[in-house]
């Protein structure tokens, strides 16, 4: 084999390596399907807790209401976190979407790359972490615990605090780190 054949022969394996490389982002296709199914799923859900609040609403406190559509927030921010990868990762990372001038086309998406998806999905977690919390601290106040019992309730929010200053501290971090990379790309070459 000559040199000339042994060229083109690399180079048409480059060319299959790079076309092969670049079409493999179609197999996180099914992962949004898949998503998509769960958005299904947290519909249902969503449904399924308000016809249990409607038809026991008159048998329920008004903490327990508060409970019952805090549990409903819950629900739809986590829906809210699923559209947002949903849409926002099959643009960043598979193929895009062609919304431009649709007018049902989500503010959020023009100016999205894989750092503000990182960071809005940190500040959903944080709102859902600060849900869950509130659930937490009306429960406590709501029920009349033996010691043990206010112990491992104790614990179990002191644990949720942490978890959720982490995630706080987490999202901090990003958007700091994500701050310092979008300025050093925009300052000059130096030579």
């Amino acid at each position: 084999m000559n040199k000339i054949t042994q060229i083109q022969n690399m180079h048409g394996l480059s060319r299959f390596l790079r076309i092969l490389i670049f079409s493999s982002r179609w197999l996180q296709a099914p992962l949004y399907l898949g998503l998509i199914i769960a958005q299904g799923i947290y519909v249902f859900k969503f449904a399924e807790d308000l016809f249990h609040l409607m038809i026991s609403a008159h048998h329920l406190g008004e903490t327990q209401i508060m409970l019952a559509v805090i549990g409903l927030i819950d629900v739809v921010m986590v829906a809210n976190l699923l559209i947002m990868v949903i849409i926002g990762g099959y643009e960043t990372f598979v193929s895009r979407l062609y919304l431009t001038g649709h007018p049902d086309q989500p503010e959020w998406l023009d100016h999205l790359n894989a750092g503000t998806m990182k960071i809005k999905f940190a500040i959903s977690l944080i709102g859902i972490s600060s849900i869950h919390l509130l659930k937490s601290f009306i429960n406590l106040d709501n029920h009349d615990f033996d010691p043990g019992m206010a112990h491992a309730s104790n614990m179990s929010i002191m644990w949720q605090v942490i978890i959720h200053i982490t995630f706080v501290l987490s999202a901090l971090l990003m958007a700091f780190t994500d701050k310092l990379m979008a300025k050093s790309a925009k300052k000059p070459a130096q030579h």
